[in-house]
């Protein structure tokens, strides 16, 4: 693996008695598809959240393009060039799909208007609907609000918010898991041309063939700690579950 872009080193996490991460590791290096595998409960969500500045580990070190840095707020993770599709896509629910595509970064009219604060409703709703056609996803009504939509839809809206503003690191947590066949293999597409332009992609997924398909490297993770590393190319789904449920592991085929 080459110098990592962000990395992760003992990272624990509690939540009163329950011990989400204990002593959590983790890297991803620029232009690599990393996939984050465990069982339910292994601790994979908590991690991404960490690391992506919605919550703050208890003990642990966090470095960004080999610096220690302390993520005290999702904004701060942004201007960075890190974004993150949530399992339970974090959309705003009474926004409409251009709107929630551009939260918190809406682009103004130009001119005299746009220092009184008017959006440029137009240009984010090209913007959205150029950023769903590239995903293979035809959002047709971007002016209404999500809620409306398809649960696939909404899948769409929140992949396409974090693909277009990662500039750095995407986190996708589950991202195929509400789309069909055709809408899938278009995100997995995305995937790969991320990693192309140099951007690190992890990749949260339970659907195995995806991760197989796509990614460069596996990281496991049980019981709050990673266990293995894996190249896809060299093993089988046998040793990853084995990892996962704690059997033994081939010491050939991974490094804890």
């Amino acid at each position: 693996m080459d110098h990592a872009l962000l990395e992760a080193r003992g990272i624990v996490k509690n939540y009163g008695h329950v011990q989400a991460l204990r002593g959590a590791d983790f890297a991803v290096s620029a232009g690599e598809v990393v996939a984050l595998v465990g069982d339910n409960g292994a601790g994979k969500t908590t991690l991404v959240k960490i690391l992506s500045g919605i919550e703050r580990a208890d003990a642990g070190e966090i470095l960004f393009e080999g610096r220690p840095v302390a993520f005290d707020s999702a904004a701060e993770v942004h201007a960075l060039g890190i974004e993150t599709v949530y399992q339970d896509l974090a959309l705003t629910p009474d926004l409409d799909a251009a709107a929630n595509l551009f939260l918190g970064r809406e682009l103004v009219r130009p001119g005299l208007l746009g220092r009184f604060g008017f959006l440029d409703r137009r240009a984010m709703q090209a913007r959205a609907e150029e950023s769903f056609r590239d995903l293979g996803q035809a959002v047709q009504q971007v002016t209404v609000p999500v809620a409306s939509l398809s649960g696939g839809q909404r899948q769409s809206v929140a992949v396409a918010r974090a693909l277009a503003w990662a500039s750095k690191v995407v986190f996708l947590d589950e991202p195929t898991a509400a789309l069909g066949v055709v809408q899938a293999a278009k995100v997995l597409d995305l995937i790969r041309r991320l990693r192309d332009h140099g951007v690190a992609v992890v990749l949260i997924s339970h659907n195995m063939p995806h991760v197989f398909e796509v990614a460069d490297r596996m990281e496991v993770l049980r019981l709050g700690r990673r266990v293995a590393r894996f190249d896809p190319r060299q093993v089988e789904m046998a040793d990853i579950v084995s990892a996962m449920t704690g059997a033994s592991v081939d010491d050939q085929k991974a490094t804890s």
